[in-house]
């Protein structure tokens, strides 16, 4: 996983005057967050905050963040940490397969970025999350890959031209492939002006069924699924269910201790 963070932190200097900022989906999260664990201010540990923005928005909500990410999209996170909640923000830039905290939490959320390695390394994520830090009451909510959705855009590639107005100043080009035996996305990057020069982010993307067996003694389960706004129940079958084969490409995953074999 040596890729991560000089490609996190590549698109983030390409993409942050644009993107750095509070969103609609930063406070979709923030409802999410809500349904799933209440309104109460709680302590909630976030991985992979990226520019900081849905942890900004879940102080602003009135709760205790600790954000982790390893890349230099970290410096845009400590700028909202100072401006947007401060006393309820911190930001921890440091790799969080390494990184040691003093803390459990009622949440940890992953949005956006489980996937990234190998299936080894996801279940060793996940025992961090059960074991270290997440409280026996909390909820995990960790957004996942959908392969039927990076399915669909193998062999795509767009032609991104700048927007200065918007705060996109490269022209770049975006190639995705899928791999339908190891079920893993490829998303390559590269400038205009350096064709020879790309960098890409791998994906292991899971149905819900297969999570479901990845989660298998990390001390963690799937209780609930999210597509889109859709709460979906993982046990029951949806033949033909457009949200996950067609329209997202990833979905929301609940998840909770695995108390059976306590």
């Amino acid at each position: 996983m040596d890729w991560v963070r000089s490609f996190y932190s590549q698109t983030g200097a390409w993409w942050g005057a644009a993107e750095a900022k509070i969103s609609d989906r930063d406070h979709r999260r923030v409802r999410l967050l809500h349904e799933h664990r209440g309104t109460r201010p709680i302590r909630v540990l976030e991985l992979g905050c990226g520019y900081g923005t849905t942890a900004a928005a879940m102080a602003a909500a009135g709760h205790v963040v600790t954000a982790v990410e390893i890349s230099d999209r970290a410096r845009h996170a400590v700028d909202f940490a100072r401006a947007a909640a401060p006393g309820r923000l911190s930001i921890v830039q440091d790799d969080f397969y390494a990184v040691q905290l003093p803390e459990r939490f009622d949440a940890v959320c992953y949005w956006n970025g489980f996937g990234v390695g190998t299936d080894a390394d996801q279940r060793r994520l996940l025992v961090r999350i059960a074991r270290d830090w997440l409280k026996p009451d909390g909820v995990a909510l960790v957004d996942v890959q959908n392969p039927f959705g990076w399915a669909r855009w193998d062999g795509d590639e767009e032609h991104r031209l700048p927007n200065p107005e918007l705060g996109y100043a490269h022209e770049l080009y975006e190639r995705t492939t899928f791999d339908p035996v190891t079920c893993t996305a490829t998303d390559t990057w590269w400038e205009a002006a350096s064709p020879h020069h790309k960098i890409s982010q791998t994906l292991r993307c899971y149905s819900p069924a297969d999570l479901a067996l990845l989660l298998a003694g990390t001390g963690l389960t799937l209780t609930a699924v999210t597509v889109g706004d859709r709460p979906v129940d993982p046990t029951t079958p949806l033949p033909s269910f457009s949200g996950l084969l067609h329209e997202h490409h990833e979905y929301l995953a609940v998840l909770h201790h695995d108390l059976r074999g306590c």
